[in-house]
């Protein structure tokens, strides 16, 4: 015959409950034992009772130790989780970016190849002008010394 279900609340006798406690923790124990023997587990296990004493078991040769892995996993885990979050954020603000950037960059080529015009007022297009002007003179003044330093080493 088997135990009914056990109603999962505060036990209100002061005695039931550290009695409960004791047998429950003891059991608890020796589950951890077990499972640290037959799977070869390593196991830390910490509990505090209500009156702030501390029971601790820990299947290796310190509990510290076992903390300290404990601390290096998990943090490290977390780390390790916010690190792509972060840094694909950080990356697809740099797209943002560089997106921009080309899409300036294109708007300006059109420009200078005279295309969609329109909607530059008279000041960007006298910009434009300038820089097309500035641009053809230096166009010519490399043209001059290229063609001109060719010319002379042909004579």
């Amino acid at each position: 015959m088997g135990r009914g279900k056990v109603e999962l609340k505060r036990i209100e006798n002061k005695i039931n409950r550290q009695v409960t406690f004791a047998k429950r923790r003891n059991g608890l124990f020796k589950k951890a034992y077990e499972l640290s023997i037959l799977c070869d587990a390593e196991i830390a296990l910490i509990i505090f009772s209500n009156r702030g004493k501390l029971y601790e078991f820990c299947s290796s040769s310190s509990m510290e130790k076992t903390l300290e892995r404990y601390h290096r996993c998990s943090y490290e885990s977390l780390e390790v989780h916010h690190q792509p979050a972060m840094e694909t954020q950080k990356r697809y603000q740099e797209y943002l970016k560089l997106k921009s950037k080309v899409e300036a960059l294109q708007r300006t080529q059109r420009s200078f190849l005279g295309e969609e015009l329109e909607h530059l007022d008279i000041k960007e297009l006298e910009q434009l002008e300038h820089q097309l002007d500035s641009s053809l003179k230096q166009i010519r003044s490399n043209k001059v010394r290229t063609f001109g330093y060719l010319s002379m080493r042909t004579r």
